[in-house]
């Protein structure tokens, strides 16, 4: 088979070349996924809406002021958690370690917009925490104590550091579990104590993998609609909303939209420069087991209280708050229809994820048998929705659903003088091809990890016995990548169910999903009434977390599992 192309010697003796299937699978992928951006661009060209001065002079400042320093702070907490835990976990004993190792994964399956709603909750005037403090100490109004503002900047940065450190945590403890002994034995043995082995040697060794991880947690900062608009904190997502909802201006959108793919791109680089050519190789084909050093009883307890900290205001916190709410007022959530929108959110969350697996097997599957520079670029080009924030997708779909509508109801009107209405865009088929859009690199990446581990023999055996690319990914490839392809499928369903600025712009009228309704509800102070279903949506992201505990424990021969 050619890289660009295969020769069908078959037919006749004829020497055509013909394009390679895959390659063009992937180029098509590519295209539907880079569209949503090309849109935002010829979008935000338009001249006759162009509000980009105005929005200079009036809130563009305080958009790009508060965005800024929510990354700065979330980069600078996310990496100081989960560096600092997944360094703990992995080289020291101290009690509780094993229960941590994959309960520090937990605040992952909670929705940052959710757990800001919880701590709201908790923590305002008539909070639980407030109110306990005023009976104890006699205080009867705000006058007699002070008490930190809790919808502001600071607290967004606070809730969405818990939630989104894990991403940090997972890859920094990946990177030190597959660390060689050796470096560390040798740093020791040069008079350097465990903090200076830790910043000295572990810490740049593990850069590559900390710099995925912000950046991971970056993008979805840069994605956050929920936690800001609750905490009435004006970032550039949030403009985005009101920009083209209230001052019913999509040009201007799609400029502020634009702005955004900008600065995630921007992230995308950073993460690539800050581990360029960095390359760190194992000095010994012998893998030692990492040793575990046991503290002593003041650093031990301290670091279980570090560990412990995030997963209680991350992950206990909320899950026991909104399961006291949800006894208590269930037969309210189900009066609201509740099982229609868990209905409603399984439909969706299915079919992204079907489609997003199928995606993945196609460029992974298309890049292993071209290996060519151009189906990987394609397959990279595909998978770059990951970066780019839900809002931004959803305004550059919008846009060419609607122009296909429009045009296929014309010509509807003209050839058969009946009106088709919305076909694509204000329905869920919008909303999948959304999902698809967004979370395509985590299908791709899944699969193609699992498809690396099968011997390239595979291929030649089976066009040995007569069987072509198609049959020998169906009955040789899938069987064997099916933990990957599952694993790929629950992460993207899980996503699905979280995902909630696309949902919000793309969703049809009088539509709601799990996470509609609960931003609705707990956006109003009514966060009793939807706490069953924030509290299904928090369940569904366990399963994720333990499957991917389960595969990092299994990470290093003769590392001690959790």
């Amino acid at each position: 088979m050619s890289a660009l192309g295969t020769r069908d010697s078959d037919l006749a003796g004829g020497r055509r070349w013909l394009p390679d299937r895959w390659l063009l699978a992937a180029l098509a992928t590519a295209g539907l996924v880079a569209l949503p951006i090309a849109t935002i661009v010829f979008r935000a060209a338009e001249p006759a809406q162009n509000i980009w001065s105005h929005l200079i002079e009036t809130i563009l400042p305080t958009y790009m002021g508060n965005t800024l320093w929510l990354v700065l702070g979330v980069g600078a907490g996310t990496v100081c958690l989960g560096a600092s835990t997944a360094w703990l976990v992995t080289m020291y004993r101290f009690p509780g370690r094993a229960i941590f190792t994959w309960a520090l994964l937990l605040p992952l399956a909670v929705p940052s917009y959710i757990l800001a709603f919880v701590i709201t909750d908790q923590l305002e005037y008539a909070g639980t925490v407030q109110v306990t403090l005023r009976a104890l100490f006699g205080w009867s109004s705000p006058r007699d104590y002070w008490f930190p503002e809790i919808r502001s900047i600071g607290a967004a940065t606070a809730v969405l550091t818990l939630v989104l450190y894990p991403y940090v945590y997972l890859l920094s403890r990946a990177a030190f579990v597959e660390q060689c002994v050796e470096l560390f034995e040798v740093s020791r043995t040069l008079g350097s104590g465990p903090l200076r082995t830790f910043f000295c040697v572990a810490l740049p060794m593990a850069r590559p993998a900390i710099a995925v991880g912000t950046a991971l947690a970056l993008m979805e900062t840069l994605n956050e609609y929920g936690t800001v608009s609750f905490f009435a904190v004006p970032t550039i997502a949030a403009g985005i909303f009101d920009v083209w909802l209230n001052m019913d201006n999509p040009a201007g959108a799609a400029q502020m939209a634009l702005l955004l793919v900008v600065i995630a791109l921007l992230l995308v680089y950073m993460e690539r420069a800050a581990r360029h050519r960095s390359r760190y190789y194992a000095t010994t084909r012998q893998v030692r087991a990492l040793p575990q050093t046991r503290l002593p009883r003041s650093g031990a307890w301290l670091a279980t209280a570090w560990c412990l900290l995030p997963i209680v205001l991350g992950f206990v916190l909320p899950a026991s708050v909104l399961c006291a709410y949800a006894i208590d007022f269930y037969t309210v959530t189900l009066a609201k229809d509740y099982v229609s929108l868990a209905l409603n959110s399984l439909y969706l969350a299915g079919w992204a994820a079907l489609g997003t697996t199928v995606i993945g097997v196609v460029l992974a599957y298309g890049v292993r048998l071209s290996q060519h520079k151009a189906m990987r670029g394609a397959a990279e080009l595909a998978t770059i929705g990951y970066a780019i924030p839900g809002a931004v997708l959803a305004v550059g779909i919008m846009f060419p659903l609607g122009t296909i509508d429009n045009t296929l109801d014309r010509w509807s009107q003209v050839l058969f003088d009946y009106p088709l209405g919305l076909l694509l865009s204000g329905t869920g088929a919008a909303l999948v091809v959304g999902y698809c859009a967004r979370f395509s690199a985590i299908g791709y990446r899944t699969i193609d990890a699992g498809l690396s581990k099968v011997t390239p023999s595979m291929e030649g055996a089976a066009r040995t016995l007569g069987a072509g690319p198609g049959r020998t990914l169906w009955q040789v490839h899938l069987p064997l990548i099916k933990p990957s392809v599952v694993a790929a499928a629950l992460l993207v369903f899980v996503d699905t169910m979280k995902e909630l600025p696309l949902t919000l712009i793309l969703r049809p009228f009088n539509f709601e999903t799990l996470a509609t309704f609960v931003f609705q509800y707990a956006s109003e102070e009514l966060l009793e009434e939807c706490a069953l279903g924030a509290l299904t949506i928090v369940g569904a992201g366990i399963v994720p977390v333990i499957l991917i505990s389960r595969t990092l424990s299994r990470a290093r021969p003769g590392h001690l599992h959790a």
